[in-house]
C-alpha cells in the first residue's frame, strides 16, 4: 500500500497522500450543509474509524461545515476510538465572507474548543473573500503560529497571484505558506492551465484537491443510471456535468477508468484518485469525502495498487478536454 508520507509544503509535517474530507458531516446546517444528507443518514463515527484504522492520518474540516458541527463530529469520532491527539493531523478553515482578518482570533478560540483535545495542525483561509487584505490575513496567521494556536498556515480557492502574495507576506514573518486547497479532479483540471499548479511547484506548496471524484461522478454510477441523481440531496443535480449532455461529454473518461479498473481489479473511482495523487509526483494530495462506510474503504483502496506510466498517460489524454 502506498502509505509513504508526504511533506506538507515546506513544513516538518507529513501526511498520507489521501485525507478524509469532512464537509459531509454538516448535518444539513447552513447553505453548504444542504448539499449532504443529515447525520442520521451519514455514519460519521464509523467513517472516521474505518479511515483511521486503514492508515489515513489526517482529516479536513471547516468552520462553515455545519457551523462547527463537522469539527465536533471529527473530534467525537476520534475520541470514541481513542486516537492519541499527537498522532492525528487536523486541518480546518476560517470562513472569511464579510469578515475581517481580526475575526480569526475569535473564530479559532471556538474551533479549538470544538476540536479539543485535538490540536489544529493546518489552518486555512477558506476563500479570498474577506474584508481585509491578504497582507492583514497573513499577519494574523503568523500571530496564530507564534502563539501556537496552529502549526502551519494554508489557503483555499486562491488564484496563482493570490497564492504568491500570501506566500510572500507570510514568509516575511519566517513561516511558509504550505498549501492551497482547490477544486481538482479528472473532470476539473483547470489548475494545470491557470497557473495554480505551476505556482505551487515554484513555491514548494502542496495542492490539496477537494471534490477529487467530482461529487461522485467519477464513480460511473450516474452514467449507469442517470436517474440516480434525482434521488440525491442538494443542488448537485443541477450541475452541467450531471445533465445528459454532461454525462455524454464525460463518458470517454469513465469508459477509460472502467477499462483500467478491470485490469487492476479495482473501481473507476479508485483509479481516478490514484491518478490524481501520482501524476504530478508528490505535489498533489486529495481529500475525498464519504457518506457510507463502503466509500471510506474504497477511498483507501486507491492506495493499494500502482498505475503504469502508459495508463496514467492514457487517462491524461482522455481527460484533456477538462483542462
Amino acid at each position: 500500500m502506498d502509505m509513504k508520507l508526504r511533506q506538507l509544503g515546506e513544513s516538518d509535517i507529513y501526511i498520507t497522500p489521501l485525507g478524509l474530507g469532512c464537509w459531509q458531516f454538516s448535518n444539513q446546517i447552513g447553505f453548504a450543509g444542504k448539499f449532504w444528507p443529515s447525520l442520521k443518514e451519514v455514519p460519521s463515527d464509523d467513517i472516521i474509524r474505518v479511515t483511521w484504522e486503514q492508515g489515513i492520518n489526517w482529516f479536513d474540516t471547516a468552520e462553515m461545515y455545519g457551523w462547527g458541527v463537522s469539527e465536533q463530529c471529527v473530534a467525537n469520532g476520534l475520541k470514541r476510538i481513542n486516537v492519541p491527539p499527537e498522532k492525528v493531523i487536523i486541518a480546518t478553515k476560517w470562513h472569511p465572507v464579510a469578515r475581517r482578518a481580526s475575526r480569526m482570533f475569535h473564530s479559532i478560540e471556538e474551533q479549538i474548543q470544538r476540536l479539543s483535545p485535538y490540536k489544529i495542525t493546518l489552518y486555512q483561509i477558506h476563500s479570498p473573500t474577506s474584508l481585509s487584505s491578504i497582507k492583514s490575513e497573513m499577519e494574523v496567521m503568523a500571530e496564530l503560529i507564534k502563539s501556537k494556536y496552529i502549526q502551519v498556515a494554508g489557503v483555499s480557492n486562491y488564484t496563482a497571484s493570490q497564492m504568491k502574495k500570501a506566500h510572500t507576506y507570510l514568509e516575511k514573518f519566517g513561516f511558509p505558506l504550505v498549501s492551497n486547497q482547490v477544486h481538482y479532479s479528472l473532470l476539473h483540471r483547470r489548475i494545470e492551465k491557470n497557473g495554480i499548479l505551476r505556482t505551487a511547484k515554484e513555491l514548494g506548496m502542496t495542492i490539496i484537491a477537494y471534490s477529487p471524484l467530482e461529487q461522485g461522478l467519477l464513480t460511473g454510477k450516474f452514467h449507469e443510471n442517470p436517474d440516480l441523481i434525482k434521488t440525491r440531496v442538494g443542488w448537485r443535480k443541477y450541475f452541467p456535468l450531471y445533465r445528459p449532455a454532461g454525462l455524454q461529454k464525460t463518458k470517454p473518461v469513465i469508459d477509460t477508468l472502467r477499462k483500467i479498473a478491470e485490469r487492476h481489479g479495482v473501481t473507476p473511482s479508485q483509479v481516478a484518485l490514484n491518478w490524481l495523487i501520482h501524476f504530478h509526483g508528490e505535489r498533489v494530495v486529495a481529500i475525498p469525502g464519504a457518506t457510507k462506510i463502503e466509500q471510506a474503504e474504497q477511498n483507501v483502496g486507491a492506495l493499494k495498487f500502482q498505475l503504469s506510466d502508459s495508463e496514467m498517460d492514457e487517462i491524461d489524454k482522455v481527460s484533456q478536454p477538462f483542462i
